[in-house]
């Protein structure tokens, strides 16, 4: 159980430095081009590969490993506490949420079926998107009302501003996560979902 639990741990910190190190690489990529933040990014690959490898706590640790870096590391766009507390860690620990697919992700990845896999990790991919857009929108509205265009109300300015960046990163992450499952054959070779 102990050997488990230190896997567990050290999978969490790895796969939340890479998921942060490939949000940096979205900006040297020219990618982070809204000015308050936000970037076409697959960092939210790492999250949802630990998601479906160890579940729900999986996921949602990675996550909020991916938010912390990223404030303690000053790669924010800040203006209240609360709003980096919304904008950081709650918009990146939902993500986890995928992890509520992981057994359905899981078996149809053992069945070979790929029609289920790709539907399953595209349904746990948008959960976890959905739920970050949720935190990033309502942040959004409540810290960046002064942002809007004037006479477009703010929760269209937030709904198109966050939906701009989340939208694509969606598509692609669903589509690398699904390619990565299927190249590494051995990613679930072992059903960690019970950590």
């Amino acid at each position: 159980m102990r050997k488990s639990n230190t896997l567990f741990l050290v999978e969490i910190a790895i796969f939340g430095a890479f998921a942060y190190l490939l949000d940096l690489l979205a900006g040297f990529l020219s990618l982070k081009i809204w000015a308050q933040g936000g970037s076409i990014s697959i960092a939210m690959v790492p999250v949802f590969i630990m998601a479906f490898r160890w579940g729900l706590k999986g996921g949602l640790l990675t996550g909020f490993i991916l938010g912390l870096l990223q404030i303690v590391t000053g790669q924010i766009f800040a203006v209240q506490i609360i709003q980096v507390f919304l904008d950081y860690i709650v918009a990146f620990t939902v993500l986890g949420f995928a992890g509520l697919f992981a057994k359905k992700v899981v078996n149809s990845f053992k069945d070979n079926n790929t029609k289920d896999l790709v539907l399953y990790v595209t349904l746990a991919s948008f959960l976890g998107v959905l739920l970050r857009f949720f935190a990033h929108y309502f942040a959004g509205i409540i810290f960046f009302r002064s942002l809007a265009p004037e006479g477009q109300p703010i929760e269209i300015y937030s709904l198109l501003y966050n939906g701009s960046f989340l939208l694509p990163s969606f598509i692609l992450s669903s589509i690398l996560t699904v390619l990565l499952i299927k190249a590494v054959p051995n990613i679930f070779s072992v059903n960690r979902t019970a950590a």
